[in-house]
């Protein structure tokens, strides 16, 4: 296009410079000028419509650039048409367009070939990663995922599934001991059950020595039931179970009515009772009842006989806490932080068994859970403190 108008430009002042009509010189210039120019056409036509000039050397079938204009030489108007092949530079911008359209096509496949090619190398550390996870098993929580060939960025992954594996490998052996300790208790008063039926159904009977025999099974049958009562009430406080409120005018009264019905066991161990301190709360009695007996029913097997068993109530903030503290052997600081599991006991030989299911201190934590509280627990010097707090929503409100 710049060659067309240098040309326009040369063509407009070779026209102005003539100053006669008859073509001749102008006729010379203008060859001057387009020797050797086979991609332009030059046409000059006067004002009566008759041809000047004419330089026409494109085929007629050529892509061409064209332009018209007017042009003076002295007083005479004369008319240019000019064209410019451009047949050629179409051809190169053609090859050129095709030549960038297979680049692209080629860079981009390039592109997205590499990309896949990263991605998968990338993802090579989370498929290892993946496949360490999909081999574990219930017995195999214990190999823990290899990260020494895991990048930065997921190694803190790593270690948080890690830290996950271990509480899983935690909980599976507590439930396979607390399925073992299930067994072991239902087991014992089945076997009672069993054997007594088997000894009474021997040898024809009278009827009190068949009344003794379902009297000691009744005895038996009660005990599974509760067993399986505990264990309901635990398996719902799991589940989110939580304490209905109530209002409680007096915490020492209520211990002093739970303490009552313990007051054969205490006499027979040799023990007193005091309650020291009082508060009112929000909470399900029938819950504080069953958990304060439990923890007087463990202080009573457990205190030195001619000790006093002391219920301290206190308040803090908009919690209260009830604590029952005896004096007997301290328990080993190890095992403080088990005692609220179900079953567990600190002498494995169980002597008391019999009438103790190992449920008692685990339904205390779950009652204080149910209440947003929390378990407490000290055993030094021979003196052992077990209580819960629970969370009074009532003071909160006054409070504010």
């Amino acid at each position: 296009m710049s060659a067309l108008r240098q040309k326009q430009f040369q063509v407009s002042h070779l026209i102005a410079e003539e100053k006669e009509q008859d073509g001749g010189t102008l006729a010379h210039k203008l060859d001057d000028a387009l020797v050797g120019r086979q991609d332009m056409t030059v046409i000059l036509t006067a004002a009566d419509s008759s041809i000047l000039y004419a330089h026409a050397a494109i085929p007629t079938d050529h892509r061409t650039i064209n332009v018209r204009f007017e042009a003076t030489s002295g007083a005479t108007l004369i008319q240019v048409a000019m064209s410019l092949d451009i047949s050629e530079d179409a051809l190169v911008l053609e090859r050129l367009a095709r030549t960038l359209i297979a680049a692209a096509v080629v860079g981009a496949l390039v592109i997205a070939l590499g990309g896949y090619a990263l991605v998968q190398i990338g993802l090579r550390p989370v498929r290892d990663l993946s496949a360490q996870i999909q081999a574990l098993e219930a017995d195999t929580l214990h190999q823990h995922l290899d990260d020494s060939a895991q990048p930065d960025e997921l190694a803190p992954l790593v270690a948080h599934v890690n830290e996950l594996l271990k509480r899983l490998q935690k909980a599976y052996e507590q439930l396979e001991a607390f399925n073992a300790d299930v067994a072991h208790e239902l087991f014992t008063p089945l076997a009672t059950l069993i054997g007594g039926s088997e000894i009474a159904l021997r040898k024809a009977r009278d009827v009190n020595s068949l009344r003794d025999v379902l009297g000691a099974q009744l005895e038996d049958l009660q005990r599974m039931s509760m067993i399986v009562q505990d264990m309901l009430f635990l398996s719902q406080a799991d589940r989110g179970a939580i304490a209905r409120r109530e209002y409680v005018n007096s915490m020492a009264e209520l211990a002093s009515s739970v303490a009552d019905l313990h007051e054969a066991a205490m006499e027979e161990a040799g023990l007193q009772l005091h309650v020291i301190g009082d508060a009112t709360c929000m909470a399900d009695i029938r819950l504080l009842q069953r958990g304060l007996s439990n923890l007087i029913s463990n202080a009573t097997r457990h205190a030195r006989s001619h000790s006093t068993v002391v219920v301290e109530i206190n308040r803090m903030g908009d919690e209260v806490s009830l604590r029952v503290v005896n004096q007997g052997h301290s328990i080993p600081a190890e095992h403080l932080p088990y005692l609220f599991n179900r079953f567990y006991r600190v002498d494995v030989a169980r002597p008391d068994a019999a009438r103790n299911h190992g449920l008692g201190l685990a339904i205390v934590a779950a009652i204080a859970r149910m209440h947003g509280g929390r378990t407490t627990i000290e055993s030094s010097a021979g003196v052992t403190s077990i209580g819960f707090v629970v969370l009074d929503p009532s003071h909160a409100i006054a409070t504010h």
